[in-house]
């Protein structure tokens, strides 16, 4: 199982992941929304999400609008944030770049 994050260390990394903000009080998930052209582009940018997320077996909670995508990470097996979470948005960063929301 993966080790949990202290806050000092969510609140460190979330300084280096543009977008990205604690989904719950305790910093249990990080949360990041997506805007789009449309469905269309959305479903691609969730498609490649999926392809980062079967890599890393780490699959995020995805909901998914028109225009907007929002995900949220948390390691539930191990009750919040783990490294496998930081690892995975930055990923996600990487693939469509820090302008999407």
């Amino acid at each position: 199982m993966s080790e949990l994050l202290s806050a000092a260390e969510v609140s460190a990394r979330l300084d280096q992941l543009p977008g990205w903000s604690s989904a719950e009080a305790g910093g249990a998930a990080l949360t990041r929304t997506f805007k789009f052209d449309d469905f269309k582009a959305a479903l691609s940018f969730v498609n490649r999400v999926g392809d980062e997320a079967e890599q890393l077996d780490h699959h995020p909670d995805i909901d998914i609008r028109w225009n907007k995508v929002a995900l949220t990470l948390s390691t539930h097996s191990a009750g919040g944030l783990t490294e496998r979470d930081f690892t995975l948005a930055h990923r996600i960063n990487d693939r469509v770049g820090t302008s999407s929301d």
